[in-house]
């Protein structure tokens, strides 16, 4: 079917949709009293400006465009203020095939938004977007002193220190003065063993066999630089919660209730916050909210029968934070997801009773922000009472499936 023969009922007035690309938008306009006109703007703030004053004296009021890597946030930035932006997922509004042109494309974005048949991304407000960028550019740095960390383990083990032997950590406090002293240039075993801290003085035999190793000029140099990428990282850290302090401090009450979820941490709690907002009614409900996270089954129903319902890919960076808080949650003794957690896993594997603690942890944090108010445990006795009839149900059914009657 031709793209011209659509036909659809209008509902915005005038509105202009915008095909996103590294150097150039295309923007075409339809609506109530305008030609329909495409016209194609460099990204240079001096011309996106100028595509600005062109949509504001045709009296636009609605944009549409596609989420185009980092490509769309310049062109938000400048239209945010003064027109009703829909960022929408790729997706949502792929032409149809063979009109793949960038005109085309801008036009049939267009054609969708006076329709009414685009949905538009949460965008969560400068402050949160300032956080989110903070939160996630630490994860990174982290992700970083990890790998860093892991090569001066290598280069360790290459000059025969084999400090990870005797040493449960080897970034730990005796780990780290013995790595210092190396690099330093102290070689002498008895030197470096006497820098064992607390119970690792007990083995000073051990860590001094460990530590008479083979060390070139080279694997000197490695050490050293390894250090100081690991120095540099650990101050950028520092720099960055002092930054995300200031950001704390003016959601102080919010951060402090959604860490009365069991299994929720400071860095969690700073994620899910730095993520999702604090003004919860920008999702209609706690469903919307766990779709958009990724943390719930999906939806594939076709001839009455259900198909996959794998969870979609959602925020990559709150699924992470939730799963951990759902891990050192399912470890908690006497907590409703530990409980919860042992019961799901018998029957669906551990990955999706995580996945399923993850979701839960969202929904609370939802109602959390919403009512602002500290999370509640459910009823434990209530949960277990219903789920030991549940349990009943099914064993009677099952009796009954294999020809068994009350009498026996």
């Amino acid at each position: 079917m031709e793209q011209a023969q659509i036909k659809f009922e209008q509902v915005v007035a005038c509105g202009c949709g915008i095909d996103v690309h590294k150097e150039t938008i295309v923007a075409t306009v339809r609506g109530v009293g305008i030609e329909e006109e495409t016209r194609t703007f460099s990204t240079f703030t001096s011309s996106l400006k100028e595509c600005k004053r062109w949509l504001q004296g045709l009296s636009i009021t609605h944009i549409a465009m596609e989420s185009t890597g980092v490509y769309w946030k310049p062109v938000y930035n400048i239209m945010e203020q003064d027109f009703e932006i829909l960022l929408v997922n790729a997706r949502h509004i792929k032409n149809v095939p063979g009109h793949k042109t960038d005109r085309k494309d801008s036009a049939w974005i267009a054609k969708l938004l006076l329709s009414g048949l685009l949905k538009g991304s949460f965008i969560p407000p400068v402050f949160n977007r300032e956080l989110r960028e903070l939160y996630r550019y630490k994860r990174k740095l982290i992700q970083q002193r990890v790998s860093e960390c892991n090569r001066l383990h290598k280069v360790l083990e290459s000059a025969n220190i084999k400090l990870s032997s005797v040493v449960s950590d080897v970034f730990g406090a005796t780990g780290w003065a013995i790595i210092c002293a190396l690099i330093e240039g102290v070689t002498d075993v008895d030197t470096l063993a006497d820098l064992a801290k607390g119970t690792l003085r007990n083995k000073k035999k051990e860590l001094m066999l460990a530590l008479d190793g083979h060390l070139s000029a080279h694997h000197f140099f490695m050490l050293k630089m390894s250090k100081s990428i690991i120095v540099s990282i650990d101050e950028h850290i520092i720099d960055i919660d002092l930054q995300m302090g200031k950001y704390t401090e003016q959601i102080a009450e919010q951060f402090r209730l959604v860490q009365t979820i069991p299994g929720v941490s400071e860095q969690t709690a700073l994620a899910i916050i730095a993520e999702i907002g604090t003004e919860m009614e920008v999702f209609p409900t706690q469903h919307h909210l766990a779709s958009w996270a990724g943390v719930c089954p999906g939806s594939n129903e076709s001839a009455g029968k259900k198909k996959s319902e794998r969870t979609n890919q959602g925020n990559k960076s709150l699924k992470t934070a939730l799963t951990e808080a759902a891990w050192v949650a399912t470890h908690m003794k006497g907590t409703y997801f530990k409980a919860r957690f042992e019961s799901l896993s018998n029957r669906r594997g551990r990955k999706k009773a995580l996945i399923a603690i993850a979701h839960k942890i969202l929904i609370s944090a939802y109602f959390i922000l919403k009512n602002n108010e500290p999370y509640q445990s459910p009823d434990q006795e209530a949960w277990l009472e219903k789920r030991k009839q549940a349990q009943i149900k099914s064993c009677l059914k099952r009796l009954h499936e294999l020809g068994a009657t009350p009498s026996q």
